[in-house]
Formats: C-alpha cells, structure tokens, sequence
C-alpha cells in the first residue's frame, strides 16, 4: 500500500514539474529585459542610434531594453558576444557595414562567420557620411584637399572608427583614387575619433554626419564633401566627392542581428517591434537630425543584403590593398 502511494505521489510530483515546466517554455517572447549589443563606444552613429530607439522600443515589446557598449576590434568584440549568446531573443547586436560586412574582407581571420552564425532580423538605417578636414588644414573642397596632400606627402593624418571600418576603407579608396598619401590612424570608435580631430591630432575624418555636421556648424571643423551618391538634404549647397571623383560613393548602414538559430517567431516579433518604432514620426524626425535615414524591412531582404555587401565590399577592400593595421 505504501509502495502505490509512494508511486502515486511520485507520478503526481512529476506530473506538476512537467507542467511548471511546460509553462515556463510556453512564456511568450519577451518575458524578460532585451539586450542590445552596441559594438562601439559611446558617441557614434550605432549609438546614437541605440539611445533614440531604447524607450519607444521597451513599449513595443513590453519589456526593458537595455543598451549595452561592447567595444574592440571595429565592433568584432561585441559581435562575437552575440554569436556565441543562446540563442532566445534576448541578447541582439546592433551590427553596422564595418562588423557585418566589411570585416570579411579586411580581416585574415574572424571569431564569427556574420553568414553563418547571426541571425538577420531587419536592416534599420543608413548612414550619411562627410569628409572634413581640420581648420588648420588650408582647403575648402575636394580638389583643395587632393592638391595640398600631393604637395605635403604624408604630412597628414586621417581618423577612423577602426581598422576595417567604412571610413577606413573609404579614405583608402579615395587615396587610391587620387594618389594622395595620408597617415592612418585607427580608433576604436567615433568618439574618440572625433576628439583627437577636434584637437587638430588627426586633419582629415571621412565620418558620420551625426558625429561630425555639428562641429562643422560651430566651425571647429571643415565639410569638403558629403560622400554619399546625391547630396543630402540637411546640406545641399554641400557637393558630393562624387563631382569631384566620378563613382566615388560611401554610404553605411546599421542592422539588428542575433545568434544563429533564434527562432522564426522570435525573429518576427522583433521585426515588428523595430519597424514599427521606426515609422514613429518623432523617432524618424530625430534620427534624420542625427544623418540616419530609416530604412526597415523584411529579415530576409536584409539577410541577401548583409551577402551582397560582402561581396562588393570584399572586391574593393582588393582592389586598393586595404587590411586592417
């Protein structure tokens, strides 16, 4: 008799473990804070980025997002990190062209495969980009800057958010371009890029225009050219290094990605919830304010995205030389 009961209350135990557990795999995503891996310093355009969407994006999925800097190695520190997080939903990286593109061909060897082991979940904004020099550099357009360069070799000095990094390899396409011969000093991010140029360290930024348009209006810094295909329209008497540079073009981008596996429905809440945010009127007012123009979009067109930027960033990244320091 002891030995039925024993039994019964043994089966009734796990019967109750079984549904406690049941219930805790049942809770629907998010049921606990959301993790954003920024892979920069503070100050740079993912960043920035980050802080604009953090609330309105804790009241699209009801839970707290918390925005984490994870720096190092042109955002590769902080993209290993989710590469190698489970793989729930809960830790995301915010990636950029530099940590989900260009790094493939820069770098010789990679501690994540961005194809393989992240999971795309949509494309959030591009990235207007400026060149500008130092004040105490005498020139005021591209050709300017070209002219001085060839007549002071090596003389100066151009900034970027990392070996590998868009500014990186667009100053090495413009070098390539024009003969010229500037010094490359590599940072680990925007901010303290902009510092060292604000100090005259560095003379020449090809950069965000959130980090650096401001500096430029309080004339700290220079604006030569915008860098992307058409003028932008928070500077339009601005030329673009394409009039000067025929098919010169730079643009960058920012996207969501999480570990490789992260469930289809997990994906889709997510999308949802950053689309959404980003069709907010105030949110798309601020981010255009900062030089981000939103972008959005399904997981799948940002995952052949990512792979032809890949491609086409790996091709340049040949063709002038580039590799990261």
């Amino acid at each position: 008799m002891l030995i039925k009961f024993a039994h019964r209350a043994a089966l009734v135990l796990g019967a109750a473990a079984l549904a406690v557990t049941a219930g805790a795999v049942a809770q629907p995503f998010p049921s606990k804070p959301v993790r954003v891996i920024v892979p920069f310093p503070p100050g740079g355009a993912v960043d920035f980025y980050a802080r604009v969407v953090q609330q309105p994006l804790s009241e699209a999925l009801g839970q707290t997002v918390v925005v984490e800097n994870k720096a190092g190695a042109s955002g590769m520190v902080g993209a290993e990190f989710v590469a190698k997080s489970p793989p729930d939903g809960y830790t995301l990286l915010l990636g950029n062209i530099a940590s989900l593109a260009i790094n493939v061909g820069i770098y010789a060897k990679m501690p994540y495969d961005p194809l393989k082991d992240l999971t795309p979940v949509v494309r959030t904004v591009d990235v207007n980009y400026v060149l500008v020099a130092h004040p105490s550099v005498p020139v005021k357009s591209v050709n300017e800057l070209v002219a001085h360069a060839k007549a002071n070799p090596g003389k100066l000095a151009y900034g970027s958010a990392g070996s590998g990094s868009l500014p990186h390899l667009a100053t090495e396409l413009l070098k390539s371009r024009t003969g010229t011969d500037l010094a490359h000093v590599p940072y680990k991010g925007g901010g303290p890029m902009v510092t060292d140029l604000l100090g005259g360290t560095i003379q020449v930024v090809i950069g965000d225009q959130a980090n650096l348009m401001p500096h430029v209006a309080t004339g700290k810094l220079v604006a030569l050219a915008v860098a992307s295909p058409k003028r932008s329209p928070n500077a339009p008497a601005l030329p673009t290094i394409g009039e000067s540079l025929p098919g010169f073009e730079a643009t960058a981008w920012q996207g969501v990605v999480g570990p490789a596996g992260l469930p289809p429905d997990v994906v889709r809440k997510l999308n949802d919830a950053f689309n959404k945010v980003m069709a907010m009127p105030d949110v798309k007012a601020k981010l255009a304010g900062g030089g981000l123009d939103v972008v959005g979009g399904a997981p799948d067109e940002f995952a052949r995205f990512i792979a032809s930027e890949i491609a086409k960033w790996t091709k340049i990244a040949k063709d002038v030389g580039a590799k990261a320091d």
